[in-house]
């Protein structure tokens, strides 16, 4: 992916040189078990839940996006230190390779759906993101912690990050190889912006009240599982959009790797990797093929209409 001339976005809180310090009080270390809600630990999952209900998002929204890579039963310990004060947030477009690469990622991305919504005769407003390293403050939305993945959150309309991610999607989930790497943290950036486009128009709660009737867990994941597939096709949407602005920014493999990032997260593939079945009902996701393949709906046909899962008689 070639981003040199890509508009840095100064929505960025930068919090790396915190290293996760800062939250809570008292002293010594504070572990958090990794086991039970796919990774969370039970601090967040509840805080999650109060969150969603208490802003009309149905909690499992919130707590399924934190858990979009750690595929569940995992028994890690995040272990970080909160007998320090937390390091200053540096606001704006960081410097370094990692942080200005994510800063013109987010800033091409708000200048797209710029576009698209005021074709649409509506103003948009860009989420900010939050990089940090480990753990830190989420926020309206609890505790972010490396372990959950990135995640959007509606409340404070922020998608928390931990850059470290991006090695783990190369090097544990085999979603990437050299330098289709940076175009994965494109598509996982630009699935999480998705979520804050799916918060703009309303879809979000709508969800909410759909999965409060659905009256079983298995029909309210099918619900989850649309809003995931229908934020991948907003990410194609902006590969869609990025590649006619910008011809050439997409480089020799760059595609073939998101698609192969899409499988590496796909429920089917993160349940067999953790405990050899299968569970379709309790998908959240979608499967392998159908994030590949509404990924491509949206990068192929480029409009919010291709991307209505929840009018598709089929996934």
């Amino acid at each position: 992916m070639r981003y040199d001339d890509f508009r840095r976005s100064d929505d960025i809180d930068d919090r790396r040189d915190d290293s996760g310090g800062g939250i809570g009080g008292g002293g010594g270390g504070f572990g958090l078990p990794m086991g039970g809600g796919g990774g969370l630990g039970i601090g967040t999952i509840i805080v999650l839940g109060l969150v969603g209900y208490a802003f009309g998002i149905d909690p499992r929204i919130l707590i399924g996006g934190a858990e979009i890579l750690t595929g569940g039963g995992s028994s890690q310990t995040s272990t970080y230190q909160t007998d320090r004060r937390p390091g200053p947030v540096k606001k704006g477009a960081p410097t370094d390779e990692m942080g200005s690469m994510i800063a013109g990622i987010l800033g091409e991305i708000d200048d797209r759906w710029s576009e698209i919504f005021q074709a649409a005769g509506q103003s948009y407003t860009g989420p900010r993101i939050v990089l940090f390293r480990n753990a830190t403050n989420g926020g309206r939305c609890g505790m972010a912690q490396s372990a959950m993945g990135p995640f959007y959150c509606p409340p404070d309309r922020q998608i928390y990050l931990d850059t470290g991610f991006f090695r783990e999607v190369e090097t544990r989930f085999h979603g990437c190889q050299g330098s289709a790497c940076k175009f994965t943290a494109a598509y996982i950036i630009a699935h999480e912006a998705g979520h804050h486009i799916q918060n703009l128009l309303g879809i979000l709660p709508k969800v909410t009240a759909q999965q409060q009737a659905a009256g079983s867990k298995a029909a309210a994941n099918a619900l989850q599982v649309r809003v995931e597939l229908q934020a991948d096709c907003l990410s194609g949407i902006w590969v869609n959009r990025e590649e006619k602005k910008r011809p050439g920014f997409i480089e020799p493999g760059d595609i073939d790797g998101a698609l192969a990032t899409a499988s590496a997260i796909g429920d089917d593939t993160l349940q067999r990797q953790a405990t050899g079945r299968v569970v379709p009902d309790s998908f959240t996701h979608g499967s392998a093929e159908q994030r590949k393949r509404w990924f491509m709906t949206g990068y192929q046909q480029g409009t919010l209409k291709a991307c209505d899962t929840f009018s598709a008689a089929s996934l």
